[in-house]
């Protein structure tokens, strides 16, 4: 055991108290990460993961203990109330493990891989992750939960501490045989089949692959629900912006149908916070209402971006609400005052899932007035007996427009009783004790949340959004930069983890999104930087593979990648999206040709699991298109500069490329073509379509006529 000052340790309010046993037992106190922090205090003698600990381990030829789990994850905190804060459970651990703590959002890139290694040894994952690793990191056994005693034919997990401690000792040379074998699968399974085979000018391989991923995935559509498979439920918003993309070439009604179904049926159901917005992580049934209530920054901005695109698509409303309701809860919850976004609200509050946002019909009958509390209760489903164990969660069950008419109510007279209503129960609920906050910053998810924010205020006019945007990314640039590279998160104090494929690519594409914005040379300058970073990094040239961990990283028992989506996209995705923009905005044909690597070595993989590819198949898509340029001169801060800004990003177009100089100076290749001497006129605009600029115009209406005769085309 070390011996350092005890640590203080989050609660659920995102204050600090000492941490269990009230003072330091182990190394995790020094670390950054909240969820490291919070088993500071465990009598488990915790590694963090490195050479201090992989050192002791080969030193002692004892095996490893490696558990992986996360601030938010519900039952990581039963894990370590049952397991890890028990005495007799922890001595076990010391006795036979040198045992590491990994918080999975700091280290994907060893997330991926035991996580992967645990799949192939039981057919299945999840968090918290428990693996058992020789001394020199390879997985010869794993699992993910363990209840303290035997229950549900799993066994206890003292059993499995015993038994996995007894295969090492006892059988040494069978786990060593094994766990080599482990290698070279880990090895197989991050090389895509097509590797050094498909040519990144097969036209035909990208050509329909993101119409046939969409006819595959809608096979698993629920027609009632809305959604794909069955519980559990989760988002997609990846695969619902793919399919909104296809039916714009396509015009298959299905896609659009689907698509807009799906998002109605999760902004009326449990998984939308109906008082505070913002989405849980996903829900336990079919039909959205019981979600594991944790809330991620990274699901919430790319389920904002899913519900603009809609909107702009559709003109849809409620896809704006909902769109503008889950951007204010990420700028009144998540945000950090230096303006980076914090990573996620837990699911527990009180020692119980979901409690802060339950309700019973005694509290809402004693806070509204009887008839407000009436309608109240009939729209969001609150009986007596409740929805979720006694309580109620809030969902709209029924067409919000078909109650109004049952109750003789036009629609915004029912918007008028439950929008006050609603801020009453808010306020009340403000009073309870909030699950505890996890305020890691990390560069990858703020991207997300960057682009959202320049996208949706370019498109709605919203400069408060844009200016959200620039200070998160000034912030990263300030905190989580070191001599060129990134850095992974901040807490505090930068963590010392190196930035990974998804951080560059994904700030790469947010930085690029600013520039669309606010027509700023700098956020473009950015970009490509990161763009040149990522290659110079994270690209295997004799194989032509992006890998996750950069080049100069600590090497592990393989180099990771992971070109599926999970709950975010693809680092290989984001790379391979940010390098076909750049590529056509800045006429770099090598990026072009990186982009259409990626795609080839993935169209078999693509083909075959499609709902694992939404990112890329949009790449895929958009490769071969020419798309739409709008060139602007002026002054960003200029009204009518703003105007056109407005106009050229109002609607769906999914392949357009906004772009220009700040104080009317010339735009980056090749649309000087479009640009003239700035200072003798106004703000202008053209629209250039396969190097051709029509006639620029001044006239915001104007360009939009131009623009919507481009999507016709």
């Amino acid at each position: 055991m070390t011996d350092t000052p005890p640590p203080t340790r989050p609660d659920s309010s995102g204050r600090t108290r000492p941490a269990s046993g009230g003072r330091a037992r182990n190394r995790l106190a020094r670390e950054t990460s909240p969820y490291l922090l919070q088993h500071a205090g465990n009598p488990v003698d915790w590694y963090p993961w490195g050479d201090e600990a992989l050192g002791r381990a080969r030193d002692d030829d004892r095996p490893i203990l490696l558990s992986i789990g996360y601030s938010a994850c519900h039952w990581c905190h039963v894990m370590e109330r049952e397991s890890f804060e028990d005495d007799r459970t922890a001595a076990l651990m010391n006795e036979h493990f040198v045992n590491i703590k990994v918080d999975r959002e700091e280290r994907p890139d060893l997330d991926a891989i035991y996580m992967r290694a645990v799949q192939s040894i039981t057919g299945q994952g999840g968090w918290p992750l428990t693996a058992f690793l020789t001394p020199q990191g390879l997985p010869y056994y794993g699992g993910t939960y363990f209840p303290p005693e035997p229950r549900h034919g799993m066994p206890s997990f003292r059993q499995v501490l015993e038994a996995a401690g007894r295969a090492y000792t006892g059988r040494k040379a069978e786990v060593r045989e094994a766990a080599s074998r482990m290698r070279g699968l880990l090895e197989r399974s991050m090389r895509p089949p097509d590797a050094g085979r498909a040519s990144p000018d097969d036209h035909e391989a990208r050509t329909g692959l993101a119409r046939a991923a969409c006819d595959n995935i809608a096979r698993g559509y629920d027609t009632i629900n809305g959604g794909f498979g069955r519980a559990p439920k989760f988002p997609q918003p990846m695969v619902l912006e793919l399919m909104l993309r296809v039916h714009r070439g396509s015009g298959d009604e299905q896609l659009l149908s689907m698509a807009t179904h799906t998002l109605r049926k999760m902004a009326r159901g449990g998984i939308h916070d109906q008082l505070g917005g913002g989405f849980h992580r996903y829900t336990v049934d079919a039909r959205w209402l019981v979600p594991h209530f944790e809330k991620m920054l990274y699901d919430n901005a790319l389920l904002a971006s899913a519900f603009l695109q809609a909107h702009l698509y559709t003109g849809d409303a409620e896809f704006l609400a909902v769109t503008e309701k889950t951007l204010a809860y990420m700028l009144t919850d998540l945000r950090s005052p230096e303006g980076g976004f914090y990573s996620a609200r837990d699911a527990d509050s009180e020692g119980e899932e979901g409690l802060f946002y339950l309700w019973t019909a005694e509290e809402i009958d004693a806070l509204l007035d009887p008839s407000t509390a009436r309608l109240f209760r009939r729209c969001y489903d609150v009986t007596p007996a409740g929805n979720f164990e006694g309580r109620n969660i809030l969902h709209l069950p029924h067409d919000p427009e078909s109650v109004a008419r049952a109750e003789g109510l036009a629609p915004d007279e029912l918007d008028a009783v439950l929008a006050p209503a609603s801020a009453v129960l808010l306020e009340a609920r403000a009073l309870r004790e909030p699950p505890f906050r996890d305020e890691k910053v990390i560069v990858a998810w703020n991207g997300f949340a960057i682009r959202v924010f320049a996208e949706a205020g370019a498109a709605l006019g919203r400069r408060e959004y844009v200016r959200a945007a620039e200070q998160a990314g000034e912030f990263i640039l300030a905190e989580l930069r070191r001599d060129g590279r990134l850095l992974r998160s901040h807490k505090d104090r930068p963590s010392p983890v190196g930035g990974f494929l998804e951080d560059y690519a994904s700030l790469a594409g947010a930085f690029l999104a600013l520039h669309e914005a606010t027509l700023r040379a700098v956020w473009l300058d950015r970009a490509t930087e990161l763009a040149d970073a990522l290659l110079e990094g994270f690209l295997d040239r004799a194989s032509g593979l992006l890998f996750d961990t950069h080049r100069t990283d600590q090497a592990l028992v393989v180099r990771p990648r992971d070109a599926t989506d999970n709950a975010t996209p693809a680092g290989n995705s984001l790379a391979a999206e940010v390098l076909l923009r750049l590529g056509r905005l800045l006429d770099r044909e090598d990026y072009r040709i990186l982009a259409a690597r990626v795609l080839a070595g993935e169209a078999a993989a693509m083909a075959r699991f499609p709902s694992a590819y939404g990112r890329l198949l949009t790449v895929a898509d958009a490769f071969d298109r020419p798309g739409v340029e709008v060139v602007i001169e002026g002054d960003p801060d200029d009204d009518a500069t703003r105007a056109l800004l407005q106009a050229a990003h109002g609607r769906y177009l999914p392949d357009r490329l906004v772009t220009g100089d700040e104080a009317g100076r010339t735009p980056r290749a090749p649309w000087r073509l479009a640009a003239g001497d700035q200072r003798d006129r106004g703000p202008r605009a053209h629209v250039c379509h396969q190097y051709t600029c029509q006639t620029p115009v001044a006239d915001p209406q104007l360009l939009a006529d131009q623009l919507n005769a481009a999507a016709a085309r």
